[in-house]
């Protein structure tokens, strides 16, 4: 059941195609990884089974500790994460909160989605960016 503060967006990669996409554009962008959770890993050593799932925790301090100076809670929030999973062979779906939802969250003044906004147009860049033939 989708939720209406988060973003759903279908890539057209496969799984790991998809995450080493995303961490190559953070990378290239100068935007921190601060994990990186293979939740199909970790629900494997617990004895559970899960379909391809890779958490990415990311942010630049530089955009974040405005918000979190201005709204301590919003470090719960903070970094950001973007969550990629196929939940069915050969579907790769990728989610992540939008910046207005956490600025109206956290009731931080509007213009601070500025130092977020970059991050999701970065992702849907980055999935929007077909192969060639």
């Amino acid at each position: 059941m989708p939720s209406h503060d988060i973003i759903q967006l279908t890539s057209p990669y496969a799984f790991a195609d998809t995450v080493g996409r995303l961490l190559a554009a953070f990378d290239e962008k100068g935007i921190t990884v601060f994990a990186t959770i293979d939740q199909q890993a970790e629900a494997r050593a617990v004895g559970l089974s899960m379909p391809p799932t890779t958490l990415i925790v990311f942010g630049n301090p530089r955009a974040g500790t405005p918000l979190m100076l201005a709204n301590p809670q919003a470090g719960l929030d903070l970094p950001l994460k973007v969550l990629v999973c196929e939940p069915a062979p050969g579907r790769v779906d990728v989610f992540f909160t939008p910046a207005l939802a956490i600025i109206e969250r956290h009731a931080l003044p509007p213009e601070m989605a500025s130092n977020l906004i970059p991050a999701e147009q970065l992702i849907a860049r980055v999935l929007a960016q077909a192969t060639g033939p």
